[in-house]
């Protein structure tokens, strides 16, 4: 009496998969085509059944349709396995990938944990930022200063971030430097392309700019708070010593030379007012 064999469909819901799916197997060459039946249609005997078994549990152990393939084509037998050739190699492999995944997940459920803890926008910043502004009351923070942070961040790295939420923390605490920062912002955004380069106004805010970065320094060093930027720096160091130098020049970049990185469209007089502020700047500087 000839072995039983069954039609696609049977053989599908045996598995546990779908027609489709085994339709796949032979397109790709993972299942061998069984012979037809009178009408035409395919037939699945034990072997296939037994196959199409191994096929489920190995893809849903989340090895890939072509390591399967692989792993058959080389052979399951232990002298492969011993090889490293065949589904031991596989699953060397795939165990190595799970491992990264694991640590990624762990990175991403720590970031998620971190935003619910700090806040959404707060939380999406290094651990050194949000350190630095613990100490301020709760709304004292503009959202805009947040989004100012991020971009910094990603331009400067945390290093550069932290400097900045030191500013960040001197203008929460102090109102009328505050004020200050808003009105030269605003007189820095109505530069706009109808202003032209030459235009008094373009040096007179800049003038205004140089004046108020001197007055919140001065306010920065009378807090104390620049010796905890000088203490991040020295604890950067330590924990970071391959890669100091690098953050150290990335942190000094001018804020003109981080315009060409950062998405924003400036006018010309605008454009023109940060270098002559930068330009004051550099006058106040001691001669090295």
């Amino acid at each position: 009496m000839p072995p039983r064999q069954v039609k696609i469909g049977d053989a599908a819901a045996f598995a546990g998969t779908t027609p489709r799916a085994i339709r796949h197997y032979h397109e790709i060459g993972l299942l061998p085509e069984p012979e037809r039946g009178g009408d035409g249609r395919r037939r699945y005997g034990y072997e296939d059944t037994i196959r199409l078994l191994w096929i489920r549990k190995m893809a849903n152990a989340g090895i890939a349709l072509d390591d399967i393939r692989d792993a058959f084509t080389t052979g399951m037998a232990s002298a492969a396995a011993d090889s490293g050739d065949g589904i031991a190699g596989i699953l060397e492999r795939l165990e190595e990938t799970l491992t990264e995944q694991e640590a990624e997940l762990r990175r991403q459920r720590t970031a998620v944990q971190r935003m619910r803890t700090e806040g959404s926008r707060m939380g999406l910043l290094s651990d050194v930022v949000t350190e630095r502004l613990k100490s301020l009351p709760e709304g004292s923070l503009r959202q805009a200063d947040l989004d100012s942070l991020l971009v910094t961040e990603r331009i400067f790295g945390p290093l550069g971030a932290a400097v900045q939420a030191t500013r960040f923390v001197a203008l929460a605490t102090h109102p009328t430097l505050r004020a200050d920062s808003d009105r030269i912002d605003a007189a820095e955004e109505a530069l706009d392309d109808s202003v032209a380069v030459d235009d008094p106004r373009v040096a007179q805010v800049a003038a205004e700019r140089h004046a108020f970065e001197s007055a919140l320094q001065a306010v920065i060093e009378e807090s104390g708070l620049d010796k905890d930027d000088d203490a991040l720096f020295d604890a950067w160091d330590t924990l970071h010593p391959a890669t100091a130098d690098d953050e150290r020049e990335a942190d000094s970049m001018s804020a003109f030379e981080a315009i060409g990185k950062m998405p924003y469209d400036f006018s010309p007089a605008r454009l023109r007012c940060m270098e002559l502020a930068e330009e004051l700047s550099a006058q106040d500087s001691p001669a090295t």
